[in-house]
């Protein structure tokens, strides 16, 4: 099986493509990952009979009402997960806020959205509140923040260590765009409210990550050179690790096996993924959430190109509805083209609008920018005026 390499390598495409890119190539890749989340390669070759290279309706068919362990969620059909309702609703916040924002902004206007604003839920076929679909992780963000009043910049503190930051903190990437460092940055303030840790680390890379694709002429190595220049501890150590194994593959298929054998070392949960071992999501500063590490080596494996970098996300199994939400952002923010009929699809049956979002998080990001410049012009001033060096521009 080959793929084409990128019809656009993202050369010239502009701050609203890349926004849109990421944004819907994220949306597609968590719906396309959903209905086979949990299982591994060898299972979702079985139950599909062969590889899944598009749209695929639920594991368990009708019966997803009340099959185990995925009941009562819809996955499957075009269906999005809670990757993207999150992602979604930070952009809501960014929206508000229009301006950086921090810990403080999670308490302020990320929480009271999830608890207060029903919103059609595709998993449910209802509109119902954000909490009431979100992980355990994600519900500690309520319990900490708003019955517990604890500092944001805290608040993370405790929680289980996984992806659920990270998941969805390609905005904050997008709104530093070809900004990594001040993506990282952060995204690790944001995280704090939520995640410890690894966790925490993955937040600040992955937004680092998508802030790097949005370099005019970046590349899936460019993206993953930003990425490692900035990652600490277990984190830095296993995308090194899953990258440097991922080079030498040019298909997803025979990039599977090697992949996981490479992030194992890493990864707390273990070879069984519903039955996670007894130091699973500890914090740690020797291990890694598994879903980033291996994002960056599929969008390697795949040159760039979004539809392999996806598929080979949403094969790998496991976590693979976070982990294709990482790839298609990443290859999107690249400018590499999201298939339109996979978009239409998704945004249909998840009755989303999936460029809306995208066009409200753009023009944050340029006013953001045209503050960040207003706000150094003045530092520039001052540092000038107590005898520091001048602006030579």
């Amino acid at each position: 099986m080959t793929y084409p390499t990128p019809d656009h390598n993202g050369t010239t495409a502009s701050l609203d493509e890349r926004v849109t890119g990421a944004l819907v190539g994220a949306a597609v890749g968590d719906a396309l990952g959903g209905p086979v989340e949990g299982y591994s390669p060898e299972q979702i070759l079985e139950r599909h009979g062969g590889r899944v290279h598009g749209v695929v309706g639920p594991w368990n068919g009708d019966d997803w009402r009340t099959a185990r362990p995925l009941a009562p969620y819809h996955k499957g059909d075009g269906h999005v997960t809670d990757d993207t309702l999150m992602t979604h609703a930070l952009i809501r916040v960014y929206g508000t806020v229009r301006d950086h924002l921090d810990a403080h902004a999670v308490a302020e206007h990320l929480v009271p959205d999830l608890i207060s604003n029903p919103r059609w839920i595709p998993e449910l076929e209802a509109e119902a509140l954000p909490l009431q679909r979100i992980f355990l992780a994600e519900k500690w963000l309520v319990a900490r923040l708003h019955y517990g009043h604890m500092d944001p910049r805290e608040a993370g503190t405790g929680n289980i260590v996984n992806c659920g930051a990270a998941m969805y903190m390609a905005p904050v990437g997008l709104v530093n765009a070809a900004n990594p460092a001040a993506a990282y940055a952060e995204a690790l303030d944001v995280a704090g409210a939520h995640q410890s840790s690894y966790g925490r680390e993955a937040a600040g890379v992955l937004a680092a990550a998508v802030a790097a694709a949005c370099v005019p002429g970046a590349t899936p190595e460019s993206v993953v050179a930003a990425a490692l220049s900035l990652a600490k501890d277990g984190t830095r150590a296993a995308i090194e690790a899953v990258c440097e194994v991922a080079s030498g593959h040019s298909d997803f298929e025979s990039a599977l096996v090697p992949l996981r054998a490479a992030v194992a070392p890493y990864d707390t949960v273990g070879p069984d993924y519903r039955a996670p071992s007894l130091g699973a999501r500890r914090p740690s500063r020797l291990h890694a959430i598994e879903e980033l590490p291996v994002a960056l080596g599929m969008l390697l494996v795949s040159g760039g190109d979004f539809r392999h970098a996806v598929l080979g996300a949403v094969n790998y199994g496991r976590d693979c509805d976070s982990i294709a939400t990482m790839a298609g952002a990443l290859a999107g923010a690249l400018g590499s083209p999201v298939p339109e009929d996979w978009a239409k699809t998704v945004a249909e049956a998840s009755r989303l609008d999936l460029w809306e979002p995208a066009a409200t998080l753009t023009r944050v990001a340029r006013e953001v920018f045209e503050r960040d410049v207003r706000r150094r012009r003045a530092h520039e001033d001052a540092f000038a005026a107590i005898g520091g060096a001048g602006c030579s521009g």
